[in-house]
């Protein structure tokens, strides 16, 4: 019995083999191509107890970034071994409240080898209204993430505080392009979304949830939700590679009411976009439906 199934072991190890290198060289060929993925998605966002229309976006591109700075390295072939790559996303929403305007900036810095770096290095937020503005970042440390905050609010003020080295909520959407397998599921911890706290004036701390992943054919559907105040978390993506994000939202208590934040997908196109910034270029962003 044993040699049958090491001789069976032996035939299937080609094709093993083969899947492996195709599957690297399909991730390759669409993540290593010099270009970013944007998408546009029409946003419905729950503020004050009422839901606003609005744009939200999310840019993934890859860069190599800095281990030691943790910023993007310009010449990585100067000091190859402080580099690595890592797949970032530019997250935006924008939406109004009445008079106002709301503008929302998330930057997540995730590696692709989560082999040898198993979690995010970096994340930024900030938050952008006609009553001020609030910036946000956690930074991966050898055991701890360190948080650094500077608010308006007299409440929130500037912090700077250490958090245990958990899974990120703001990593989600970027462990999803990596490879959906990496994604945890049953009782897990993990820290909150920034930006989600922010806009709640919550304390950033790890929380309990349960995490749990649908396969609808096309699309699968990956949920998150905590254990402390039941506020929930769901990202609908493409089953298929280049597993493109389809949908996500969050529901929570805003203002008493129980709403649910949500965007979904309008339109997607493949672009260097720093190059593209001449006014000619603003076709594109009608193309994505963009004002």
């Amino acid at each position: 019995m044993i040699k049958l199934i090491f001789t069976q072991l032996i035939f299937l190890l080609p094709l093993i083999t083969s899947c492996q290198v195709k599957n690297s060289n399909e991730f390759e060929g669409y993540w290593y191509a010099g270009k970013a993925e944007i998408s546009s998605y029409d946003l419905q966002q729950a503020r004050y107890g009422e839901m606003r229309q609005g744009d939200a976006v999310l840019v993934f591109v890859t860069e190599d970034f800095s281990k030691s700075k943790q910023v993007k390295i310009e010449n990585p072939q100067k000091n190859p071994s402080d580099a690595v790559k890592i797949l970032k996303l530019n997250l935006t929403k924008k939406f109004n409240t009445g008079l106002y305007e709301y503008s929302l900036m998330q930057s997540v810095f995730s590696p692709i080898d989560r082999k040898n770096y198993e979690h995010t290095f970096k994340v930024s937020a900030s938050a952008q209204d006609w009553c001020g503005q609030v910036f946000s970042q956690l930074n991966l440390q050898t055991y701890k993430y360190r948080f650094l905050q500077h608010s308006y609010f007299e409440s929130e003020y500037d912090q700077e505080f250490i958090l245990e080295k958990e899974l990120l909520e703001d990593e989600l959407l970027t462990l999803i392009r990596i490879n959906p397998k990496l994604l945890p599921l049953g009782d897990i911890s993990l820290i909150p979304n920034t930006l989600t706290a922010r806009l709640r004036h919550t304390p950033l701390s790890t929380e309990e949830a349960e995490a749990s992943l649908n396969n609808k054919g096309e699309f699968s559907v990956y949920t998150v939700v905590y254990k402390k105040d039941k506020r929930s978390v769901q990202i609908e993506f493409q089953t298929a590679f280049p597993h493109q994000i389809e949908s996500f939202s969050e529901t929570y208590s805003d203002n008493g009411q129980l709403l649910t934040t949500t965007a979904r997908r309008r339109k997607t196109i493949i672009s260097d976009y720093w190059n593209k910034n001449a006014n000619a270029d603003a076709i594109l962003r009608k193309e994505l439906g963009l004002k």
